[in-house]
C-alpha cells in the first residue's frame, strides 16, 4: 500500500510555499512539524484547487453573461441551474430554489472531487474520509439550521418525538429512533462516498502499477460513471433531508393525505 502512495508534486510545491506559514499559525495550538513533514495534507490541497476552479468558472460566466448572444458555456450552466431548480421544487417544495447555492456548490465540489483522481498528477480528495465527513457534516448542520429557521425551535424539535399523525404515547419510542436516524445520516453520506471513490482509486492504481497501458482504461471509464452517480446520489439525499427539515407540520400532513389512495 505504501508503494502506491507518493507525494504529489503540487502538494510538495504548496507545502514549500505555504507550509512554513501554516506551521507558524498552528504552533500556538500545540501542533509541531518536523523539517520533512507535510504540513498541508494532499486532500486539502486538492480541495483548494477545486474551490479555485469553481470560483474561476463562476467569475468567467458572470463576466460573459449575455441575453442576446449567450455562449455555449452559459447555455450549459442555465440548463444545469434549471434542472437543479426543478429537482429542488420536486424534493423540497416551492421554496426549494432558495437552497440552490448550497446544493449546487456541494454537487459541483463532489463531482469534481470524485473525477479529480483520473487526472495524472492529482488525487481525488473525496477518497479521504476527512473530506467526505466534512461534506456530510456540512449538509447535516445546514438542514437542521434551515429546519429551525423555517419552523421554529419548538415545532422542529417536536417532529423528532411526535411525527404528524402519530399518537402521543409513542413519543418515548420515536425520539431515540429519530435521533439515531439523523445521526446515522452523517455516516451514511460520508462512508458511502468515501468507500466508492477510495475503492475505485485503489483498483486503478493497482492495475496501473501492474499493467500501465490500456488495461486501467475500462476502470477509469467506470470511475467516471460511478463518480458522477455518487455525486448525484449525494445531491438527491441532500434535497430529501432539506425537504424533511423545512416542511411544516401542515405540509407533512397534506403530503400524507395526498399519497393516501381514495
Amino acid at each position: 500500500m505504501e508503494e502506491l502512495h507518493h507525494e504529489l508534486w503540487i502538494v510538495h510545491a504548496v507545502n514549500d510555499i505555504f507550509g512554513p506559514v501554516a506551521a507558524t499559525l498552528l504552533s500556538p495550538l500545540g501542533y509541531s512539524f518536523g523539517p520533512e513533514e507535510t504540513v498541508i495534507p494532499d486532500y486539502l490541497v486538492m480541495a483548494a484547487l477545486i474551490l479555485i476552479f469553481i470560483t474561476a468558472i463562476g467569475v468567467l460566466l458572470q463576466a460573459r453573461l449575455s441575453v442576446e448572444n449567450p455562449s455555449k458555456m452559459q447555455l450549459v450552466a442555465e440548463d444545469l441551474v434549471t434542472t437543479l431548480n426543478n429537482m429542488l421544487k420536486e424534493w423540497v417544495g416551492p421554496k426549494g430554489p432558495r437552497y440552490l447555492p448550497i446544493v449546487g456548490t456541494m454537487g459541483a465540489f463532489i463531482l469534481l472531487g470524485n473525477l479529480m483522481g483520473l487526472v495524472p498528477g492529482l488525487m481525488a480528495p473525496t477518497s479521504n474520509i476527512n473530506v467526505t465527513l466534512g461534506c456530510a457534516l456540512t449538509v447535516w448542520v445546514y438542514y437542521h439550521i434551515q429546519g429551525v429557521r423555517e419552523q421554529g425551535v419548538g415545532p422542529y424539535l417536536k417532529h423528532f418525538a411526535l411525527p404528524p399523525g402519530a399518537p402521543i404515547f409513542i413519543a418515548p419510542i420515536m425520539l431515540p429512533i429519530e435521533i439515531i436516524s439523523h445521526l446515522s445520516r452523517v455516516l451514511s453520506l460520508s462512508l458511502r462516498l468515501f468507500g466508492n471513490v477510495f475503492g475505485e482509486e485503489l483498483v486503478i492504481m493497482i492495475l496501473a502499477s501492474i499493467v500501465p497501458f490500456l488495461v486501467p482504461l475500462p476502470m477509469m471509464f467506470l470511475a467516471i460513471i460511478t463518480g458522477s452517480l455518487q455525486a448525484f446520489i449525494f445531491v438527491v439525499l441532500t434535497m430529501i433531508y432539506l425537504g424533511g427539515a423545512v416542511a411544516t407540520e401542515h405540509e407533512q400532513e397534506q403530503e400524507q393525505h395526498d399519497v393516501v389512495p381514495a
